[in-house]
């Protein structure tokens, strides 16, 4: 595979509440190909907070590609997607919104807030880190994303 970043790796935030689900994503990204770092916040306040830099995210790298889950503690999914794709610095990163909702309220409004894609997290854990790894193939190595 083909890095776009010549020699840097990708820099993926995950947001995402559910431990399992954090390993599991860590799990399948280890096994692309692709040279990538990982952060993981567990709440929407800490992603925003890392994307923005503050307090101890103060050398926090900028993400190429962003998974936000939509159920998370103390800030959603939603208003954090909302936030992304209103500030000027953070609306060019691509948001996928990696969750386990289905309902159909949940893809219109994302999509409607600017999300890049919607994927339904699969419940087996083979295919889970599979939709992970076509994530980053999809996201690294066919789409032209904007410079940094």
């Amino acid at each position: 595979m083909t890095n776009a970043y010549e020699g840097r790796p990708v820099e993926i935030l995950l947001v995402e509440d559910n431990a399992g689900d954090v390993r599991l994503a860590r799990e399948g990204l280890r096994e692309c190909k692709l040279l990538n770092n990982l952060s993981v916040a567990d709440d929407g306040v800490k992603a925003m907070a890392f994307l923005r830099r503050e307090g101890e995210h103060a050398h926090a790298p900028r993400p190429d590609l962003i998974m936000l889950d939509l159920n998370l503690p103390r800030k959603d999914g939603r208003e954090v997607l909302k936030e992304i794709k209103e500030d000027e610095k953070l609306k060019q990163i691509p948001v996928v919104i990696l969750t386990t909702s289905k309902a159909e309220e949940d893809i219109v409004k994302s999509y409607s807030l600017h999300a890049n894609c919607y994927v339904t997290k699969p419940l087996a854990i083979e295919q889970f880190i599979e939709v992970v790894q076509a994530i980053e193939t999809f996201w690294f190595t066919i789409v032209k994303l904007p410079p940094r």
